[in-house]
């Protein structure tokens, strides 16, 4: 409170720090914020108070904005669906969506989601169509009748759609902040990798992790940026060119834009409504005078197989300082130095991350590594190469879906398991991070069910500002219906 009132005093004053003065933020659990609990939804560090700040906290702080707290996630930022802390998982407000609820208990028909050139609209269908169900035909309790929120930056997508943080921070390995933009109506914004500080980001895989920015508008994530951007002397994989502050113009025009569509995204198991979305959008261009041709990226398919290696390998190195002597949690049950260690790591970790752990251990292997590790690292060079083919070919952005439909109910997401569930809800997100360029996910319009859909623009490598101002041109036009708290619940 002490920092709101401060932050009161500059602005009547007329003499804010920033944009941001007083703005309420919230970060993931995996950013370290000085004295306070950073536990990573996790056993392992249930008590861990960092001694210091990550940098994107310092710098947010250092112009003003007061931390509201620190969201759930999934343990280790391992998962799709932020449903596996310690806390228990993040729930979808859109769960609570009168729109959604009436269409789940069938007190109200599936909305037909009628998108024409410059609008979308929402209608009843006829009677002849009512018989058109919705995903589930089952009756639900109130148990297990939620929606998950993405993840694994689930709980910062959720405090920005609740309006409880004007922006938040999470981290974006393979799609985890911009899954849960999708399925949470909220922009999720992933920089080019080395624009924004990992300092103080418990890492997962370090040469994916991205600091990411969750916010209800393109403006939003934009100021945020100008904050957390620019060389770190803590963060050697930073760019160290200086950092030009950008905002983004309000007289927009696509009509110079090449947009490109990704022929291998048209995976199967796409929903229709995000098919009817994506084309829809990809009109929207094309009559707005933007050139909208289809685009081939021949290696994005081997994608997420190839970051299924490479982040087990990372995370078996990773989590090995875990280990009940430095810092985290301890065992009581060890009789030996080895058995300290196996204690430990099993109270500690959850399935997912011993899961992670192993098969990290194991492509590492002297007789595996020529085998997985370098091969996956090749096959990230052809990803990467084929990003930087399209782009040099005058594409500017991509447009692709950012999930395959709306937010699935929990019941229905735990029916896999965490690996199958993480290589499905990444598939259209991780090549972005395989490759470092940016990426947004926008959303556009609800699905039948009442839920939102987002699709995902990509740019080249610092092409930040063009990326967030195509995005901010998409957001003028598709007037996404956002999530109000109080007349939505």
């Amino acid at each position: 409170m002490s920092r709101a009132a401060e932050a009161d005093r500059r602005i009547s004053a007329g003499q804010p720090l920033s944009q941001l003065d007083g703005i309420p933020v919230a970060f993931k659990d995996n950013f370290c914020t000085k004295g306070v609990k950073t536990s990573c939804g996790s056993r392992m560090l249930r008590n861990f108070y960092p001694p210091y700040s990550a940098t994107v906290v310092q710098r947010l702080a250092g112009k003003g904005t007061v931390m509201m707290g620190k969201t759930n996630m999934d343990e280790f930022a391992m998962g799709s669906g932020s449903v596996d802390s310690i806390y228990g998982p993040s729930r979808n407000p859109w769960s609570r969506s009168v729109r959604y609820r009436e269409r789940r208990l069938g007190d109200a028909e599936p909305l037909r989601v009628q998108a024409t050139s410059g609008q979308v609209s929402y209608s009843l269908p006829s009677s002849t169509e009512k018989q058109k169900t919705c995903e589930d035909d089952e009756t639900l309790s109130d148990e297990d009748d939620w929606l998950i929120a993405g993840g694994s930056s689930g709980g910062s997508a959720v405090a920005v759609a609740t309006g409880a943080s004007f922006i938040a921070l999470g981290s974006d390995t393979g799609g985890s902040v911009r899954n849960p933009a999708s399925y949470c109506g909220v922009f999720g914004y992933k920089p080019t990798y080395g624009l924004v500080s990992r300092h103080g980001l418990i890492p997962l895989v370090n040469s994916m992790d991205a600091p990411s920015i969750f916010a209800r508008s393109t403006d939003d994530l934009a100021a945020a940026l100008e904050i957390v951007a620019g060389h770190d002397i803590r963060d050697s994989t930073t760019v160290r060119e200086q950092y030009k502050p950008f905002s983004l113009p309000d007289d927009l025009s696509v009509k110079d834009l090449h947009v490109g569509i990704p022929t291998e995204y048209h995976a199967p198991g796409l929903s229709q409504g995000m098919l009817d979305a994506w084309s829809w959008v990809a009109d929207l261009f094309d009559n707005a005078g933007a050139k909208v041709s289809r685009v081939s990226l021949p290696h994005t398919q081997y994608s997420i197989v190839c970051y299924s290696v490479l982040c087990a390998c990372e995370v078996a190195s990773n989590m090995a300082r875990y280990d009940g002597i430095q810092f985290g949690h301890r065992s009581e049950q060890g009789s030996s130095t080895h058995a300290l260690y196996a204690a430990t790591r099993h109270e500690g970790f959850n399935d997912v991350v011993r899961g992670r752990i192993f098969a990290g251990n194991y492509f590492l292997l002297k007789r595996n590594y020529e085998k997985y590790f370098v091969k996956a690292q090749q096959v990230r060079q052809l990803i990467a190469e084929d990003y930087r083919h399209v782009f040099s070919s005058g594409v500017n952005v991509l447009l692709t879906p950012t999930t395959f439909g709306d937010a699935p109910s929990y019941r229905s997401f735990i029916g896999a398991d965490n690996r199958t569930r993480s290589m499905q809800e990444d598939v259209f997100t991780q090549p972005a991070n395989m490759a470092g360029i940016p990426a947004v996910s926008v959303p556009v319009m609800l699905s039948e069910r009442g839920l939102p859909l987002g699709l995902q623009l990509m740019a080249d490598n610092f092409h930040d500002k063009q990326l967030l101002t195509c995005a901010k041109w998409l957001e003028s036009q598709v007037n996404f219906p956002r999530f109000d708290p109080v007349t939505d619940s």
